[in-house]
């Protein structure tokens, strides 16, 4: 049976698309995603998404499988880019399109809004501060983890943990170029403070309103870009006293806007972009 796909991608992190709204279990198995997420035998992506049908008065609902077939709580990237396929699934049955989603996904409900000029935003909610939230055992269940020492690769580094509903560790340095990111980012990883191990980022503060950041993503490795990821950096930032609320971060597929808002919820504003659509075999 061939299956069609469409590839998108937010900032260089892309993703394959499959329309699944006709079933609630994905219609690819963890083993599939990988095989098509290569670069080299496949079609190639950070990730596979699945668009479902919604949950609990939700419109839709995501599923996402990584390129080495583990399944993420959520992605920022990805959220922005479903949002994009999801109107042009619209526009191209009924002429018109929604220009806002409610999607149920494994961190909870999360509403991208599409604008005219190709960005979307997207209301990412609260972010989690508490150990047992992230998950990591670096300090008391009910501690937050705000410039903690925590031990990889034999150095110290200092770390605050962060979950936007997939776990996060980033940790602030003089230049992000300088980071061998190959080396440290498994590392980091598959730390046994992380039970369900993290996606780790590495920050330079540019300016109080400009962050550059690198990313080492849990089951995809390095990505040019991290929606949550950025994210959380913002709230790491503002929590160690490092950086202002509204702040653009600078990835190295380019730049999001993210927003800690009085309202305490994350408003991150990004491009999503159609790469090109086809058709492969299922097997």
């Amino acid at each position: 049976m061939n299956i069609e796909f469409t590839k998108y991608h937010g900032l260089g992190n892309d993703f394959i698309l499959i329309d699944n709204r006709s079933s609630a279990e994905p219609r690819l198995t963890p083993d599939q995603a990988i095989a098509i997420c290569d670069r080299h035998f496949g079609i190639g992506a950070d990730g596979v998404i699945f668009a479902l049908p919604g949950q609990d008065g939700t419109d839709y609902t995501m599923r996402i499988f990584n390129s080495d077939g583990s399944e993420p709580e959520m992605c920022g990237n990805g959220i922005r880019c479903l949002g994009r396929f999801l109107a042009d699934l619209e526009m191209a049955e009924r002429g018109s399109a929604h220009e806002q989603y409610r999607i149920h996904t494994l961190a909870g409900v999360i509403t991208p809004k599409l604008a005219a000029n190709g960005q979307v935003t997207v209301d990412m909610g609260l972010p989690r501060l508490l150990a047992a939230e992230i998950p990591t055992t670096l300090v008391a269940a009910s501690e937050r983890v705000v410039n903690q020492p925590l031990e990889v690769a034999d150095q110290t580094w200092q770390v605050t943990c962060i979950s936007m509903g997939n776990p996060h560790c980033i940790t602030f340095v003089e230049d992000v170029a300088n980071i061998s990111l190959a080396q440290i980012g498994p590392k980091f990883e598959h730390h046994a403070t992380f039970p369900q191990r993290t996606n780790t980022e590495f920050i330079q503060v540019v300016r109080s309103n400009y962050l550059k950041m690198r990313v080492w993503e849990r089951g995809a490795g390095i990505t040019l870009a991290c929606g949550t990821g950025a994210c959380a950096s913002v709230v790491a930032g503002v929590l160690s006293g490092r950086c202002d609320r509204a702040v653009t971060v600078e990835l190295p597929g380019g730049c999001l806007e993210i927003e800690w808002a009085t309202d305490d919820r994350i408003y991150m504003t990004g491009p999503a972009e159609r790469v090109f659509g086809g058709t492969f075999a299922e097997k």
